[in-house]
C-alpha cells in the first residue's frame, strides 16, 4: 500500500493539459502550471493540487461555484485575491476561503509579485459541478464521473455555455 503522504517539495507543478491550454492571447494573462495532490493519496471526495502562477499572471478565470467549497493556502509569493466586488492582497501564510454561490463569491487569483506564487487549492469535489464566471457571462457544467458505453471507466465531461441559448427539453426528440 502507498503511504498516504505526499511531500510538496517533491512535486513538479506542469502545464495544463492542451484541451484546458488557453488560447495564445487568453495564455498572456491566465496561465498556470498543476501538480494534483487529491489522486496522488486517493481521495475521492476532496480534491488538492500544488498551484504555481508566474508574475504578471492569473491562475484561471474569475468564476463562482454552486456546490463546490474551495480553500486556499498561500506557500511562496504575493498576488491579489478578487473575490466579488473587492479585492485583497495576499502573501506567505494566508488562508483564503470561497464558499459555494453567486457573482458574490466569484474569484480569481492573480500574481502580483516578482516571483512565483505558489499555492495549495483545497475543494470539495462534488460529482456534478456548476460554475459561473461573470466576467463572460458564461456557465459551465462538469461531470467527474460522467458514465461510459459499456461499463467503462467514467470520464470527465464538460458543458460551456450562456444564458439564453437554453433548449427546450423536447428539442430533437
Amino acid at each position: 500500500m502507498t503511504p498516504p503522504i505526499v511531500n510538496l517539495a517533491d512535486l513538479t507543478p506542469q502545464p495544463r493539459p492542451p484541451e484546458y491550454t488557453p488560447p495564445p492571447a487568453i495564455a498572456a494573462r491566465i496561465d498556470a502550471h498543476m501538480a494534483r495532490i487529491g489522486p496522488l493519496l486517493g481521495l475521492k471526495g476532496l480534491g488538492c493540487s500544488l498551484i504555481a502562477v508566474a508574475p504578471g499572471k492569473q491562475a484561471f478565470p474569475f468564476h463562482s461555484h454552486r456546490h463546490a467549497d474551495e480553500l486556499f493556502v498561500v506557500l511562496a509569493g504575493r498576488g491579489e485575491l478578487r473575490y466579488g466586488s473587492g479585492r485583497h492582497a495576499l502573501r506567505e501564510g494566508d488562508v483564503i476561503g470561497c464558499p459555494p454561490g453567486a457573482a458574490d463569491t466569484a474569484h480569481a487569483i492573480t500574481n502580483t509579485g516578482t516571483t512565483e506564487l505558489r499555492y495549495l487549492a483545497i475543494s470539495t469535489q462534488p460529482t456534478l459541478e456548476v460554475c459561473d464566471y461573470p466576467d463572460s457571462g458564461k456557465f459551465a457544467l462538469y461531470d467527474e464521473a460522467a458514465p461510459t458505453a459499456a461499463g467503462g471507466a467514467p470520464q470527465f465531461w464538460r458543458f460551456v455555455g450562456r444564458d439564453g441559448q437554453h433548449l427546450d427539453y423536447w428539442d430533437g426528440e
